[in-house]
């Protein structure tokens, strides 16, 4: 299991400085934002020079680029923004190909027009999946063209919000192309240790043979995100879970400092390594 951590985490806009800091905070591979090379997170247009600057700094600090980052609402009620997120997510995954990176991370959105993190009432209704199903059916050509995964990541208030839809996603589409990236402070928002532990056993069990990516975030115990090892989730067996289902990927850490890099650098590999 390869140790990683989000790129966004460390300021910068050089990529070479900031995976010189996730190398030196304890990291061997990254899920890189092209707002690292600054540029929007899902921009227009990627330059050679850019994939050059990339695919260097990589090389020079002996990080690798596990993943892109690509997300954006693909079940927005305006088809415009729809379209043209569909277009910018075609150049991430051309910039993936090109900087050997074989996953593009995705969450699925919601019907809230203005918020892609917000819960909207809509997300259950069934013209939501259906749209859902249209958008991902267009990424996977592109994926497929390229050589390269989507990773489609379960979040609380998207139309994907748990293990289970997730798996109802991947039986619908049946693409070698479509993977899942889990993070388990995804799956409840307060739970208590009983009900945290059924979720996470239950979505390892649905998805371990589809996973690409897991996440290690942490949640408070009054709901809130904290860096991984400072809250209620017991990465220890997360982990453990993990390999029992043959899962040997990457495990990726985020939503937490650069401060606090190098600790919870030391707490994963303490539990990956043990």
């Amino acid at each position: 299991m390869q140790l990683g951590i989000f790129a966004k985490t460390f300021p910068g806009t050089d990529p070479a400085a900031v995976l010189r800091a996730a190398r030196d905070a304890g990291y061997g591979i990254v899920q890189f934002n092209m707002a690292c090379a600054g540029l929007p997170s899902m921009p227009d247009e990627v330059d050679a020079g850019t994939i050059a600057a990339i695919r260097a700094a990589s090389a020079s600090a002996g990080v690798a680029i596990a993943a892109l980052s690509g997300t954006y609402n693909m079940v927005h009620p305006r088809d415009s923004v729809r379209r043209d997120g569909l277009r910018r997510l075609e150049t991430i995954i051309e910039t993936a190909r090109n900087v050997g990176a074989p996953l593009v991370t995705l969450c699925t959105g919601t019907r809230d027009p203005d918020d892609q993190w917000r819960f909207h009432p809509g997300n259950d209704e069934p013209s939501a999946w259906r749209d859902l199903l249209a958008e991902m059916e267009k990424a996977i050509v592109f994926a497929e063209a390229h050589g390269v995964k989507l990773g489609v990541e379960p979040e609380l208030a998207n139309v994907i919000s748990s293990a289970r839809r997730a798996r109802d996603l991947l039986d619908e589409l049946r693409s070698p192309s479509l993977a899942i990236v889990l993070d388990p402070a995804n799956l409840f928002d307060k739970a208590t240790a009983a009900e945290r532990q059924r979720l996470i056993a239950e979505a390892v069990d649905l998805l371990g043979p589809d996973l690409a990516m897991a996440h290690a975030k942490d949640r408070a115990a009054d709901g809130s995100f904290v860096a991984a090892g400072t809250g209620v989730i017991d990465f220890a067996d997360f982990v453990a879970r993990l390999r029992g289902a043959g899962f040997d990927g990457p495990l990726v850490t985020h939503g937490l400092m650069a401060s606090e890099a190098p600790a919870v650098a030391a707490r994963l590999k303490a539990i990956v390594d043990g």
